[in-house]
């Protein structure tokens, strides 16, 4: 059974991520986190002390690291969670010899773009000012919006750096908006939803990507109409292939 730990189980998408693999077996899943999670192994632990994180990482095969400040405030907790506690899941992954490390970013590593046009009309809703197509926000481009994106983009710069120097696997997921009520929120909302199906989906598609598959970056949301960010690159490399839309709400 391949060991799959999950940082920040008890979220939403860390509890999505459990249910979807423990219905389909053949993973023997552990938590990391900072409250207790019923029913699998959990190390209790702040991922910004990496002393007391580092014996959740024993004999785990791939880890999916959720945990995760949301939003741009308060700073302190930003830096302790988003900037050192992702340095300290890699290195405490490194040190357990952990073959794979999923790494959960954003799209707000790339927000940026939606101050620029046609982009900007896109989040908005001003589809009359949207040409008859545009070309997508690729896997390449970064352009975080706040400091959170920022944050987000640090983690996949140094996961690149522990691909590089350590051979460790790492996949980086630029998730979408994914909300408790699966269901696309606004105008912007449109854009950029993520459905419960295709989140697991993705996560679960890195889990099993091929081991020679060492770094790289991945656009997630659902196959939107008014959707500007790419979704080839993941389907040529993972074969993720989007199952629901924000048009399927009307």
């Amino acid at each position: 059974m391949k060991k799959v730990l999950i940082t920040g189980m008890n979220g939403l998408i860390g509890g999505l991520l459990r249910g979807f693999l423990e219905g389909k077996g053949g993973y023997q899943l552990s938590a990391l986190n900072r409250r207790p999670v019923d029913g699998v192994k959990c190390t209790q632990a702040d991922i910004g002390d990496l002393n007391a994180i580092v014996p959740a990482f024993k004999g785990v095969d791939v880890v999916v690291h959720l945990a995760a400040q949301l939003g741009d405030e308060p700073w302190e907790s930003l830096v302790s969670s988003n900037l050192v506690g992702t340095y300290n899941v890699y290195e405490a992954a490194r040190q357990a010899g952990v073959s794979r490390v999923i790494f959960a970013s954003s799209g707000a590593a790339i927000t940026g773009w939606e101050r620029v046009a046609p982009y900007d009309a896109l989040s908005t809703g001003r589809y009359e000012d949207v040409p008859e197509s545009w070309p997508m926000i690729t896997h390449e481009m970064v352009h975080p919006a706040g400091t959170y994106g920022a944050s987000k983009v640090w983690g996949e710069a140094l996961g690149r750096h522990f691909a590089d120097a350590y051979g460790i696997s790492v996949l980086c997921v630029r998730i979408g908006s994914v909300r408790p009520d699966n269901r696309p929120r606004g105008s912007r909302g449109v854009s950029v939803y993520l459905s419960h199906r295709d989140v697991v989906s993705i996560l679960h598609k890195c889990i099993e990507a091929p081991e020679g598959l060492k770094y790289d970056v991945f656009l997630a949301t659902s196959n939107n109409r008014w959707g500007y960010r790419d979704l080839e690159h993941p389907h040529q490399v993972l074969g993720f292939v989007p199952q629901d839309s924000a048009e399927d709400f009307g």
